[in-house]
């Protein structure tokens, strides 16, 4: 039986739930532990939307992101194709972005601070991303999003 972090990461209504809201300026309920990513779709060339939750936010205009459905996942997908992106996350909205895909080793140092200064959150997030994508939280791909 999959926990209920796995069904909510399945459930496209409820993933998709933040992003009018994050849109609207409510972004601050949420802290900084979630962002909304504008990016651009790679066939259409339309503005596309994902509300993803944050690894690491090593300075005010970096934020780390992971792809917890790997490369397939389509927002990833347009950042490899276009990595100009806009970012909301707090109070900062709309802000103009660009992503780049992390190496292994600097994916791994994430990581590992990330266990490492959140134990419980890290060993949820492990279980949540290996049930519902049958994937190892090493395994997936890592971004980092440097704002304007």
């Amino acid at each position: 039986m999959s926990s209920v972090g796995a069904r909510i990461l399945r459930t496209r209504w409820l993933v998709r739930l933040p992003i009018p809201m994050m849109r609207a300026g409510l972004g601050p309920l949420f802290g900084g532990r979630l962002m909304l990513l504008q990016h651009t779709g790679r066939k259409s060339g339309r503005p596309r939307f994902v509300a993803l939750e944050t690894v690491e936010r090593p300075t005010a205009d970096r934020v780390v992101i992971a792809s917890g459905f790997g490369e397939k996942a389509q927002w990833y997908r347009n950042l490899l194709a276009e990595p100009h992106c806009r970012v909301w996350i707090g109070r900062i909205r709309n802000r103009p972005a660009v992503a780049r895909v992390l190496d292994a080793a600097e994916a791994s140092e994430v990581l590992e601070r990330y266990r490492r200064e959140h134990a419980k959150a890290y060993a949820s997030l492990a279980q949540v991303i290996e049930e519902a994508t049958g994937r190892s939280i090493q395994d997936i791909p890592y971004l980092e999003v440097q704002l304007a």
